[in-house]
């Protein structure tokens, strides 16, 4: 039962951390869309930065008066809406005057109205901000045509310098005084009549654009812009494959800790198991300090703690059954010094009755020093002294011995064959003994006796005729002094003690004792079942060595 709780329990960890895991790839994946959204965001402000610096460098050359004509010109040139407005004006978070501040370009959405593009201009106090719909062949045609208007009015040692300032290693710009490669006639011809040529790479998702720069003596400086590459998303494929990749290395973490975390119940029930059959001083391992640690210390202290106090237990009543053999050996002396003195049938009778009473009360004292005596060595720990026992012969010692005590029934042994078991025989036969005793208590007329060597089992059957036993008293008759309400009652003798030995012996041997209904007979059948190969404590140990 304990066993199935424990696999239950780890049952509903496992499927939480199922859950836990396809919540993790719903995170994965919407992590993974957030950072597409960053790279498009940043590749955005990438294409929009030479612009906007050329921009806003073409504005630092004229005086304030003339920006309003310069942009009308512009926006009609290059199909986008630039205007120049004081900061305050312009609704800014932190973030966002921070990337200003670090010459940033702000790229903002508008949905259907295209973009916003926000640079802030030198000195810090003005924004210059474009809308355009889209981005288009026009445009891009345009801010070429710009970009070499600006260089060619420096002289050509000063064009690179100029370049620098509106490049910045964020789109490729170049100028080289030999012809771009991988262009055909036609569109060398248009360079060379001051055009600008549109050139798709092929294979590639980027363009490039060209322009030619007049310089002396006829000859001309070539401006190459681009790469411009497109956009491209992470692969889906590859998306899902980093995915699986995150969560097979966290399935792996999360399961390499819950079978550490397992095992380590697995051994503390383990424990519990063995002190539940009797196996005092089992203790768990304390391994670390974490809270299973604590638990096991806890545990541990638990177990010490019912070790001593039963072991208490277990002195106690050996020493008050000790200690009542002296008061009743004194009555049996004076009894017997009293018959001695008297010839009166009636006194003698008492007597006798008397005596009987001490037979009875030595009998109990007998009884109670046994049990306590078996509760003290599985309290202790003590290992038994096993050796291979023959059970035929073992039980015909058992018959012998009570077959003159119970004349009017019959006391027999099965036909069977030879069964033997590692055992403590002295034990194995007070069991035995006392589960036959038990039946021809209230056998009518039979008791019978059946061994079974079954695989790594010894099983040994006492069949009585008798009245039987209820089932909802088949597990309480096994408690210390139960007693039953029907027949099997102080009338018919006993001190309740017997069924309790035999559960702690066979506990102390790693087997057990059932009682149910005879199926020949009719009556009680207990049955004793003991283990071919036992363990340390009750059956959990090193096998023990025949003698």
């Amino acid at each position: 039962m304990r066993r199935v709780l424990a696999d239950s329990t780890f049952l509903r960890v496992y499927v939480l951390l199922a859950l836990a895991l396809l919540l993790t790839f719903g995170l994965a994946l919407l992590g993974l869309a957030m950072v597409d959204q960053v790279r498009r965001e940043h590749h955005r402000e990438q294409l929009a930065e030479a612009p906007m610096r050329l921009l806003a460098e073409r504005l630092a050359t004229l005086p304030p008066e003339a920006h309003g004509d310069w942009l009308a010109s512009q926006a009609r040139r290059l199909d986008m809406t630039p205007t120049v407005l004081p900061v305050e004006a312009v609704s800014l978070n932190y973030f966002a005057r921070a990337r200003l501040e670090r010459d940033r370009v702000l790229v903002h959405s508008r949905g259907e109205q295209g973009w916003r593009l926000q640079y802030l201009l030198a000195g810090g106090e003005r924004l210059l901000q474009v809308d355009l719909a889209s981005l288009s062949e026009h445009q891009l045609r345009g801010l070429t045509e710009l970009l070499g208007e600006w260089l060619a009015e420096v002289p050509v040692d000063e064009r690179h310098a100029r370049l620098e300032r509106v490049s910045r290693g964020s789109i490729p710009v170049s100028l080289s005084d030999a012809a771009p490669s991988g262009l055909d006639a036609y569109q060398l011809n248009r360079l060379a009549d001051g055009e600008v040529v549109i050139r798709l790479l092929p294979g590639r998702w980027s363009m490039a654009m060209y322009l030619a720069l007049p310089q002396e003596a006829g000859s001309a400086t070539w401006l190459a812009i681009g790469p411009v590459e497109a956009f491209e998303p992470m692969p889906g494929s590859l998306q899902l494959l980093l995915v699986v990749i995150l969560l097979a290395v966290l399935g792996a973490t999360i399961y390499l800790i819950v079978r550490g975390v397992e095992a380590r119940m697995a051994r503390l029930e383990l424990a519990a198991t063995r002190i539940a059959a009797g196996r005092l001083d089992t203790r768990v391992k304390v391994e670390s300090g974490d809270f299973l640690g604590r638990l096991g210390m806890a545990f541990n202290g638990m177990a010490t703690q019912v070790q001593s106090l039963l072991r208490a237990q277990q002195d106690m009543i050996r020493a008050v059954s000790h200690e009542l053999r002296t008061p009743v050996a004194r009555i049996r002396f004076a009894v017997q010094m009293v018959e001695d003195m008297t010839d009166d049938p009636a006194i003698r009778r008492q007597l006798q009755g008397i005596d009987g009473d001490i037979e009875e009360l030595d009998g109990l004292i007998d009884e109670i020093l046994t049990y306590a005596r078996l509760g003290s060595d599985a309290v202790n720990g003590r290992e038994m002294e096993a050796s291979l026992v023959d059970g035929r012969a073992m039980a015909e010692r058992v018959i012998e011995a009570l077959s003159p005590l119970h004349g009017h029934l019959a006391i027999a042994l099965a036909e069977g064959p030879e069964v033997e078991a590692m055992a403590e025989p002295r034990y194995l036969q007070r069991a035995l003994q006392n589960l036959v005793a038990n039946a021809c208590r209230h056998a009518r007329s039979r008791v019978i006796i059946r061994l079974h060597a079954e695989p790594r089992l010894v099983r040994i059957d006492v069949e009585d005729d008798g009245p039987g036993v209820p089932a909802g008293e088949r597990l309480a008759i096994f408690k210390p002094f139960a007693r039953l309400d029907d027949s099997r009652t102080r009338s018919s003798g006993g001190y309740g003690l017997g069924l309790s030995i035999v559960q702690k012996v066979m506990a102390w041997h790693g087997g057990s004792v059932a009682v149910d209904e005879s199926p020949e007979l009719g009556g009680a059948r207990f049955t004793l079942l003991l283990p071919q190969r036992l363990g340390q404590g009750p059956g959990e140990g090193p096998a023990p060595t025949p003698a």
